[in-house]
């Protein structure tokens, strides 16, 4: 991956002010999702096929993120085309069709069958089939296709430091044997850039796609054993804020690709001067709306149709005729229930005055036909369709609710032995009515005593707020402050009983062993005493005294609740300096969080809108991701950052004090992952800090950080020096495919 545009955005200094979150936000810029990278037909390079001569030479930047090549008299690459291919089968022409480069992504078939010519994350060439389709395009459009002695040309091709010497064997004998090359130089890409940038004595920090490197240089020579690698590039990064926004978007509708989140990484994110104070801004709320980029994702709007007013008249008209309905059948239907208890009423009414003249076994005959069990139990039916009538009718009618009257419990006066076994039995139902009747009016008597001590409490309450308004004020925040700290309490003791080994866990179960005991406090061993816990029903109370703990039952939490509500609710009405926001409902809305500002930005959010479910919002993402290189432990790499590495290369890896001098007069930064704005800022003032007061730093970019490794390879192929990195095809063939030359811009031969 390549970083061509960057913006850097100045850290803001924090802010005490504890409304920022609700303040007014500035309209958010929003950038669109990246497309796939396929830019249509491209017609060739002019051919430099006829310019060239048998001693020009082929200069190939085989990157593990662009493949850039040309010739060696070439300003600048012809090609520069991704490292993949893509080959499937055409039903239609009944062929293999393969796209390289862009052309991969011309399609979803396509894009479906990718694949790179690299190891993920590495510059190791893991598939040799894509690397020769990709080395077949490269030819083919330099134009030296169909030669029949194959290239015809030497080939200069950079690699990485150290790379593998299978992968180099692999990669020449590709070279000599497929392509007939008649000569083949490797150097190192970074050193060909330093090379090319004019540089001689100095300590090259590249950082591309794959990894990042550090090169001491003397008298243009490379250091190699004071060489150092962080395992992160350009690749990791974009690799990271995928991992990081699947994990902040879980049930994200859209797809995150690679493509996208490496235009992410380029466009949106740079290095912050001071990480630790930007991400305590960010914290607090200051400056979050200016460093909130907004994604914005493909996404379908549901079109809601808007009616006119006579639609809506018409819809209401509608509404309003079915409730009448739907009232007349009601009515219709209560009529016919009040019919039908009518007739139950005369019914029982009539077989009562039956009964009057009949003897008893005639009595019991006609109770069992309608089932009842004795002449009492059809009085209270009697009695209770009489009540149910009158209230129905006075539904109807709208009169005025009939007061239910006192009950009459004559049996209980009487004593025992004058009753037959109907009487006792109807004097114990009387005597059950009269303890229910009772408790009602117990209860309704209570209900008017706290009723009036209420009424009593808010008149005390609200001459105290009349004459001394600052002081009930106090009062009431007090109390206010009080039932947030039982709730807080409330809630820290439901999460230690929830926790096996935390105090109240440990305690919770010692006093439910303890309740179970026999012996509370005396200690059980093992085949002692029988345990009959649970033979007596009460036992198991126990658990429910202990499950809920002390002063937790569901009634007491609605009671803090709505104090606390109430309570609110008068400082909302009398305290000038209490608002909506400072309410606890409005503290613990998970819409005005912070982690819900890191999610969905810091301005409103509509669930319902398509447009805002399909947005990302990159905020502290922009400055975490590439913070990496300075501190890789964010991503849990276990290496030390580049400020780290330079400083033990410049302190222990020199051994000459002059040496560090003159290293230290020339930081040379080159590769894409260096193109973050402010990178080679933090870098020097991190130097500083860790190098001694005395030592004076000069720290520069390349010119061009993604071309001069290709133009230093070009440049080096055209000069004289050249001439003795480069191996024949005649000591191929008779020292073999792991037979190389050493030189100053190349890996060394490893013993």
């Amino acid at each position: 991956m390549t970083i061509t545009t960057a913006r850097y955005i100045n850290s803001e200094p924090s802010t005490n002010h504890s409304d920022l979150r609700f303040s007014p936000k500035p309209a958010p810029r929003i950038w669109s999702a990246a497309e796939p990278p396929f830019k249509g037909y491209q017609s060739p390079p002019s051919s430099g096929y006829g310019q060239s001569s048998r001693n020009t030479a082929i200069v190939i930047d085989n990157g593990a993120s662009l493949l850039r090549a040309g010739w060696s008299f070439d300003k600048s690459p012809r090609l520069a085309f991704p490292a993949t291919v893509a080959r499937y089968r055409d039903r239609k022409i009944n062929r293999t069709v393969s796209y390289v480069g862009y052309n991969a992504y011309a399609d979803a078939t396509t894009r479906g069958q990718i694949r790179n010519a690299f190891e993920p994350g590495t510059s190791v060439v893991g598939n040799w089939d894509v690397m020769e389709g990709l080395l077949d395009y490269t030819f083919v459009s330099l134009g030296i296709a169909a030669q029949d002695d194959g290239v015809g040309r030497p080939i200069v091709m950079t690699e990485t430091v150290a790379n593998l010497g299978y992968s180099r064997k692999t990669m020449t004998e590709l070279l000599f044997e497929c392509y007939s090359a008649p000569s083949i130089a490797y150097g190192i890409d970074s050193l060909f850039s330093y090379r090319f940038n004019k540089g001689r004595n100095g300590l090259i920090v590249s950082s591309s796609h794959t990894a990042t490197h550090l090169i001491p240089i003397l008298d243009s020579k490379p250091v190699r054993s004071s060489a150092t690698r962080l395992n992160w590039g350009g690749f990791h990064g974009a690799d990271y804020l995928l991992k990081l926004l699947r994990l902040k978007y879980p049930t994200f509708p859209g797809k995150f690709t690679e493509y996208q989140t490496e235009a992410m990484v380029r466009e949106h994110c740079y290095i912050s001067r001071d990480y630790d104070g930007e991400m305590a801004s960010l914290l607090d709320w200051s400056g979050l709306e200016d460093r909130d980029h907004v994604i914005q994702y493909p996404f379908t709007e549901q079109m809601i149709v808007e009616k006119s007013e006579e639609e809506l008249a018409r819809i209401a008209e509608r509404k309003r005729e079915g409730g009448r309905r739907l009232q007349e059948q009601a009515a219709k239907m209560r009529l016919e229930k009040l019919v039908r208890k009518e007739q139950n009423l005369d019914y029982y009414k009539s077989l009562q005055e039956q009964l009057a003249n009949q003897t008893k076994k005639e009595i019991k005959r006609l109770l069992d036909e309608d089932e009842f069990k004795d002449e009492a139990q059809l009085e209270r039916t009697i009695q209770d369709l009489e009540k149910s009538i009158r209230k129905a009718r006075n539904k109807d009618v709208g009169g005025p609710e009939v007061e239910e009257t006192e009950p009459t419990f004559p049996l209980l006066d009487i004593p025992d032995e004058t009753l037959d076994e109907a009487g006792l039995k109807e004097k114990r139902h009387q005597r059950l009515m009269k303890s229910g009747y009772e408790a009602r009016a117990r209860a309704k008597a209570e209900k008017e005593l706290e009723r009036a001590r209420v009424a009593e409490k808010e008149k005390l309450d609200n001459e105290h707020r009349e004459t001394d308004i600052q002081g009930w004020l106090e009062e009431r925040r007090a109390a206010r402050q009080t039932l947030l700290q039982r709730i807080k309490e409330k809630d820290r003791l439901k999460a230690d009983l929830g926790n096996r080994k935390s105090l109240a866990s440990q305690m919770r179960m010692k006093t439910l062993a303890n309740l179970a005991s026999d012996q509370p406090g005396k200690k059980r061993r093992r085949g002692g005493d029988d345990d009959n816990f649970g033979a007596n029903d009460d036992d198991w109370g126990i658990y429910r005294t202990v499950a809920t703990g002390e002063q937790s039952d569901d009634e007491e939490e609605e009671d803090l609740g709505g104090g606390l509500k109430a309570i609110e609710a008068q400082l909302l009405k009398y305290d000038p300096t209490f608002n909506e926001n400072n309410t606890l409902e409005a503290q613990s809305d998970w819409t005005q969080s912070l982690m819900h500002a890191f999610l969905r930005g810091p301005r409103p959010f509509d669930p319902e809108s398509q447009q805002e479910a399909h947005q990302v919002h990159l905020n502290v993402e922009r400055i975490r991701v590439p913070e990496v290189v300075f501190q890789p432990s964010i991503a849990g790499l276990d290496q030390a950052g580049i400020v780290d590495i330079a400083a033990d290369i410049i302190n222990h890896g020199l051994g000459k004090t002059e040496d560090r001098i003159n290293v230290l007069g020339d930081i040379f930064l080159t590769g894409g992952n260096t193109m973050f704005t402010g990178f080679d800022e933090r870098l020097k003032r991190e130097l500083r800090a860790v190098l001694p007061v005395e030592a004076a730093i000069n720290l520069r970019k390349a010119r061009d950080p993604l071309l001069d490794a290709w133009r230093g390879a070009a440049q080096w192929a055209r000069g004289s020096e050249s001439g003795g990195g480069f191996v024949t095809r005649e000591e191929y063939q008779e020292k073999g495919s792991e037979y190389m030359k050493e030189h100053n811009l190349g890996n060394a031969i490893a013993l």
